[in-house]
């Protein structure tokens, strides 16, 4: 099996050699191109640049048309990919690849001129492919570098690690634009294609820790054809078909993560519908990021403590409240309000929900039911934003188009709290994970009907 993880010898501390921090480091080294390129500067930049002359409504039909390519072909590849990857072991090489892709596509913007929508286009859909396969196999490495029990800290330290990564790139970026003389560059648009840039080499170099210091715990589980992956493939649908929480726990994830991406897609068109200055947008972005940082990591804790099935229905209550909330926002100071609640939640529930399914993944499958877990999250991107368009459209008012995001809000919060929890497969005996915290704390257990009481057997719910 070659070297293991240092998981198993119970091997602590911030160096990059831990596994848990080499891992959750790509969410450092990825976040980036989330933020600075599809949060931030491609969308406006392909409006005012690449599309430069073109009218309003043919520029969105371009963008989404890159953004709806790009999401297909990833809900199509993920899961066969993801069988391909843990019959052969090597979901690393997987998720390298993938980022390769991308961070060559985002690097290439750079020399993309002004007026080439149709190749700023293609390296957006390669880019956003790129970030989303990398995801697929990086989420399914949390399975070996932390024992079942840390999953809620480890994963909530690969989103904490995310939004401060990508929000100082963010940062540097935004001051590139605003004062490119300091940098030596002569306009705005220059530093946006630097930005660009720097997104590429940001992403390639942070995911090397991950690279060099995680190793996969299992072996080769078959032959790695594809026809082999795709008869897995075939068995894994069965399986998640025939286990009632599970599915239930992606119908759910598929309802309330709609609502979370569609707040994350279009918080900052509903603040300029309302008529609110952009550059005070953009600094309430940044807000987030950095208000996600700390609050990601408490939410960690409060999984262990309080179980991350509630505390993930704890914000998606939130959620909730600030839907009601936007029906009443009119100034930047409320928007400024929304931006920081947004921002204690946003991490928590996405964190926590990524560590939520690892308890549902059987051993040496991981690659491949995270393929599964991320299609969903693919296709948690249409219903959010067509109730939003519809309801603006048929009241004539974008805050009640916010605030209709709270039947998604509701429906998925009931589906989850319908779905009993795997038990964490492991004992107060076993070995703790190299978290870089004090890693004393140990999981609770669960007297029968609460969470962590199911043995994950189909039909064994109540």
């Amino acid at each position: 099996m070659g070297l293991r993880n240092e998981r198993t010898t119970g091997v602590k501390g911030w160096s990059l050699r831990n596994p848990v921090v080499a891992w959750a480091m790509y969410d450092w080294a990825n976040s980036a191109y989330a933020t600075t390129v599809m949060a931030g500067f491609f969308p406006t930049f392909f409006r005012q640049y690449w599309s430069s002359g073109a009218e309003v409504t043919v520029t969105t039909w371009r963008l989404g048309l890159a953004n709806g390519l790009a999401g297909f072909l990833i809900a199509a590849l993920a899961p066969i990919l993801g069988a391909l990857a843990d019959r052969s072991a090597r979901r690393k090489q997987f998720m390298f690849a993938w980022t390769v892709l991308g961070a060559l596509a985002c690097m290439a913007m750079f020399f993309v001129g002004q007026g080439q929508w149709l190749l700023a286009a293609a390296c957006f859909v390669l880019g956003t492919l790129g970030f989303n396969g990398g995801i697929v196999f990086n989420d399914a490495l949390i399975t070996h570098v932390a024992a079942p029990r840390d999953y809620d800290r480890v994963s909530a330290l690969g989103y904490a690690l995310g939004y401060l990564g990508g929000g100082l790139l963010f940062a540097l970026n935004v001051t590139m634009t605003v004062k490119p003389a300091w940098f030596g560059l002569h306009n705005a648009a220059e530093a946006v294609r630097w930005s660009f840039l720097s997104v590429g080499i940001w992403w390639v170099v942070f995911s090397l820790p991950l690279m060099v210091w995680v190793r996969e715990q299992d072996g080769a589980t078959g032959p790695g054809g594809l026809a082999a992956s795709l008869q897995e493939l075939r068995r894994t649908v069965r399986d998640i078909a025939g286990n009632r929480p599970l599915w239930l726990f992606l119908l759910a994830y598929w309802l309330y993560i709609d609502g979370v991406n569609t707040v994350i897609k279009m918080a900052v068109d509903f603040g300029l519908s309302l008529g609110l200055p952009a550059s005070s947008l953009l600094a309430a972005l940044l807000l987030t990021q950095f208000v996600a940082f700390p609050a990601a990591i408490v939410f960690g804790r409060l999984g262990e403590r309080y179980g991350a099935k509630r505390a993930v229905l704890f914000g998606i209550g939130v959620y909730g409240a600030l839907s009601l909330y936007a029906l009443r926002l009119a100034s930047i100071a409320e928007f400024w309000v929304l931006a920081v609640v947004v921002g204690l939640v946003q991490g928590g529930v996405q964190s926590l929900s990524r560590s939520l399914f690892g308890r549902f993944v059987p051993p040496g499958r991981a690659a491949e039911y995270f393929g599964f877990y991320n299609l969903m999250g693919k296709f948690a991107t249409v219903l959010g934003p067509l109730l939003v368009g519809a309801t603006a459209a048929l009241t004539h008012d974008s805050r009640a188009g916010i605030s209709s995001l709270l039947l998604l809000f509701v429906s998925g919060g009931l589906l989850l709290w319908r779905v009993r929890v795997p038990q964490a497969p492991w004992s107060p005996s076993s070995t703790p994970s190299s978290l870089p915290v004090d890693a004393s704390a140990r999981g609770r257990e669960q007297s029968p009907g609460g969470e962590g009481s199911y043995s994950n057997k189909s039909g064994g719910d109540k």
